[in-house]
């Protein structure tokens, strides 16, 4: 008895997390059940705000015409290609920021006020200069994914302590060593909360993308629902769009506490939870 008590004590920390994913379901599930059962008693107009079910029907109707798999695609490599040229670029120029302050003199004013700049006032800019095709759509999620990762690098790298940068150039440490074997690690934390950032502004600026003469995607799915009065097909756009942010968001928290699991931070309490 006494062993089988070791065994279930010794089993308890691999379940905590996920005894805390299924809490992170009762909320969701507790709302659409709410949902569910006001619009069928009639107290929320099914016209204006479909049931759960029947968003769900929408959903399977559209995977099983094969439309749901091409306009998810369609979405998917653009989130991706957007986010990976804006993270890129916002690891490149950060670092140079960061490390140089008459770069930031000339830059950070710049970079200020286009950050200000909201993501539908690029979108006829984005025409005119590019045309139609894939490539405004992609610029403007990179432009999404820039900013976070550019502030959040630039935050991380100006917060290292100083002594661990003049410990590398006593031992001599070239620029490019330096940079990948202490300024880049040290300032990993606030990199990986940028790039969360950054994920989910890639995701809403998608939507802004797809309204660049669009016939695919999550973000035509909703502006087609929204043309043909179908809100079953609104919200099921909507809900995918949450779906693949907490999926994404969720495999890069999973990538961030691999790379930082020498960290010995405060994970937080209970709080009698």
């Amino acid at each position: 008895m006494k062993a089988l008590s070791l065994a279930i004590a010794r089993g308890l920390p691999a379940w905590r997390p996920r005894l805390n994913d299924l809490r992170g379901w009762v909320v969701p599930l507790l709302l659409l059940a709410l949902l569910e059962t006001l619009v069928r008693t009639d107290v929320l107009p099914s016209h204006q705000m479909p049931a759960p079910s029947q968003v769900a029907q929408t959903l399977y109707l559209l995977a099983q015409s094969g439309e749901l798999w091409r306009h998810l695609s369609a979405s998917l490599l653009r989130v991706g290609a957007g986010f990976v040229i804006g993270v890129a670029l916002a690891i490149v120029i950060g670092t140079w920021v960061g490390l140089s302050r008459r770069a930031e003199a000339y830059l950070e004013p710049t970079f200020q006020a286009l950050r200000a700049i909201p993501s539908l006032a690029w979108v006829p800019l984005l025409l005119l200069w590019l045309g139609i095709d894939e490539t405004p759509k992609i610029v403007l999620i990179a432009l999404g994914a820039f900013f976070p990762v550019y502030l959040a690098l630039l935050a991380g790298i100006r917060n290292i302590d100083r002594k661990l940068v003049e410990v590398g150039q006593l031992y001599g440490l070239p620029p490019l060593t330096l940079v990948r074997r202490i300024l880049l690690p040290a300032a990993l934390p606030s990199l990986f909360t940028g790039l969360r950032g950054a994920l989910s502004l890639s995701w809403m600026f998608l939507v802004a993308a797809e309204l660049i003469a669009a016939t695919r995607g999550l973000g035509y799915l909703l502006s087609d629902g929204r043309e043909t009065s179908r809100p079953d097909l609104v919200i099921a756009a909507i809900l995918l769009l949450a779906l693949l942010g907490k999926l994404s968001d969720s495999l890069l928290k999973a990538w961030e506490n691999r790379a930082l699991r020498w960290r010995d931070s405060y994970q937080g309490g209970e709080g009698g939870a």
